[in-house]
């Protein structure tokens, strides 16, 4: 339970609700007690008049005693009726509160995870898989959810059920209780030691998911690639062993659980003999009646459920448990991307970096190797290099997705470290290499970065971003929906939409990572003409790995792996005979053959 202990603070939160669900447990068990002394008293009743009714055989007296007879098993009756009806409206709200708590539970407690999921470094992203991720949102919220809900709502049944009844019972007759309870102990051993089967068995079931819901995720979003290999027949036979793992593993737990029911049954059944045995042995003696034979009995039979349930709601708490430690993990799990100051101020766009080195946590990879550069407000830098020299690597920095290893980032001579994340953010337009598209409207993805949508800004991003003839050319223009992760679009498509996305927030730096990487040479030119007009008094960096690109820029600076080996503009660098020159030569070389 040292893991469930993480929930406490919900039930504080809901202990309204909690506390309710217990006053109405307690009456629910007084309803279903109360019966079973009626029948006590409606048997003792026949057993005790019986013979009276006999001694007036034939005549007219018998009748009239039937009648008060009858009538007063006919109120004992309605006594019992109208107490199961109120027991039944008493654990409807046991359910209105309790089960209602869980699932207010489960929402508070997966809208938690998601924030906290939003506030973790991309580090942790390359660490852990996606579907590792949605299972443990998804999946083991749910698991827990069933120890928050069912296994509170019979473990207090069982609970106020046992401290009212065993009184009761022992108050009738110590012998006979004791004889009920003899196989209480041993069913607690045996569901104990089948419990800890249960839980490991539990965790590798949740692996297993994790791992076919990792799998199923990747296979979806890359059916594009599976198709075009043809691939399908591999990955159906990949999903097969996976969900075959899953299912050996589901059925190995189906197996230890089916102990319970034929367990906890037979020693509730094992008591019902003992108690018969024991009560007629008393009733033999004249210490107990027939009534309190048939309200043991009831006793029993009361204790049945909540007993058999025991071994149920053990169960889920103990993969309520297994869930909610894997789900632990992630919440325990901080950022490092931390504001020292939460300084909030509209920037200028003066970036700075000085001698700055960055080692990627998770590879080990030295990416930035002490690199230093000035861009004035209002300046553009292009940064050209080959694949793998460390150009997005600038723009994560930037950005503060990532904090330098060594050196400093400045922006506006103050640190970057200084500024609220979302102050600093918010003010950034970036367009990333890898350019991702949400399924929803064309509008929308590219109003995405707006505080509220802007009709007149999304339509002018779109033209400067040379995609608005495209858009126009859709039969929903932008109402069009482009599908999971843009499929709907092509290449050069979602990344102008992509730019449309950047410069519709009118941010104060424009950070343009690889952006034109999809798009031919005309197409380039032509958004290239307009984001001229776009990059005047704001803060621009074109990182690209064509030269192309790099001739807007103010200033360029060429890395090849991670070091900046040149820096001046296209005149100065191509009069420099050195690493851009050469790459300026063989790009014309390719554009003059295609």
């Amino acid at each position: 339970m040292h893991e469930l202990s993480y929930l406490n603070k919900y039930f504080y939160k809901y202990k309204k609700p909690l506390i309710l669900g217990l006053i109405w447990v307690i009456i629910s068990n007084v309803f279903q007690i109360l019966p079973a002394q009626m029948v006590r008293h409606s048997i003792d009743l026949v057993v005790d008049n019986i013979r009276i009714y006999r001694s007036f055989e034939n005549t007219d007296a018998q009748g009239k005693f039937f009648d008060v007879f009858a009538r007063g098993i006919l109120i004992y009756a309605l006594l019992i009726l109208g107490m199961a009806l109120l027991r039944g409206f008493f654990l409807y709200l046991v359910r209105q509160t309790l089960i209602v708590m869980s699932r207010l539970i489960e929402y508070d407690l997966k809208n938690e995870i998601f924030e906290h999921y939003e506030t973790l470094p991309l580090s942790f992203y390359r660490r852990n898989n996606t579907g590792d991720l949605m299972n443990r949102i998804s999946e083991d919220v749910g698991r827990v959810r069933m120890y928050l809900g069912p296994s509170i709502m019979y473990g207090l049944t069982l609970i106020t059920l046992f401290m009212m009844l065993i009184p009761i019972m022992f108050s009738i007759s110590a012998k006979l209780t004791w004889y009920a309870l003899i196989p209480l102990p041993i069913l607690s051993i045996s569901i104990f030691y089948v419990n800890n089967i249960i839980e490991h068995r539990s965790e590798m079931i949740q692996k297993s998911q994790s791992r076919l819901s990792t799998f199923v995720q990747e296979a979806f979003s890359g059916i594009r690639v599976l198709k075009s290999f043809t691939r399908e027949q591999e990955s159906v036979a990949n999903f097969t062993q996976e969900s075959n793992e899953y299912k050996r593993q589901s059925l190995k737990l189906t197996r230890v659980q089916a102990l319970f029911f034929p367990l906890i049954m037979g020693l509730v059944g094992l008591s019902t003999v003992l108690t018969v045995y024991a009560g007629s042995v008393e009733v033999i003696n004249g210490t107990l009646t027939f009534g309190n034979i048939a309200e043991f009995i009831i006793y029993v039979n009361l204790l049945t459920w909540p007993v058999t349930s025991l071994g149920w709601t053990s169960s889920l708490v103990q993969r309520a448990e297994a869930s909610q430690k894997r789900i632990n993990e992630f919440l325990r799990t901080k950022t490092d991307i931390v504001s020292e100051k939460d300084l909030q101020k509209e920037l200028t766009g003066k970036i700075e970096f000085k001698h700055v080195s960055f080692t990627y946590p998770d590879t080990g990879i030295k990416a930035l190797k002490n690199i230093s550069f000035t861009i004035e407000k209002g300046e553009s830098l292009a940064i050209i290099g080959t694949t793998g020299s460390g150009k997005s690597t600038v723009s994560n920095l930037v950005a503060r997705l990532y904090d330098a290893t060594e050196g400093e980032i400045r922006i506006d001579d103050i640190p970057i470290k200084q500024y609220e994340l979302i102050s600093l953010r918010s003010q950034l337009g970036i367009v990333p290499q890898d350019v991702f598209l949400f399924s929803d409207t064309i509008f929308n993805n590219i109003a995405f970065g707006l505080k509220t949508p802007d009709e007149a800004k999304v339509i002018k991003a779109a033209k400067d971003a040379d995609v608005y003839d495209n858009i126009m050319g859709f039969p929903q223009t932008f109402a069009t929906r482009v599908g999971e992760r843009g499929i709907t679009l092509s290449g050069g498509q979602k990344q102008r939409v992509s730019i449309a996305r950047a410069i519709a927030r009118e941010p104060k730096i424009l950070i343009l990572d690889d952006a034109l990487s999809a798009v031919d040479t005309k197409t380039e030119n032509t958004i290239l003409n307009s984001m001229k007009k776009i990059m005047q008094g704001r803060t621009s960096i074109i990182i690209s790995h064509r030269v192309s690109s790099a001739k807007l820029a103010n200033k360029i600076i060429v890395l090849h792996d991670g070091n900046m080996v040149e820096e001046g503009t296209h005149e100065s660098l191509l009069a420099h005979n050195g690493v851009y020159k050469e790459l300026y030569e063989k790009q014309m070389q390719v554009e003059e053959v295609e």
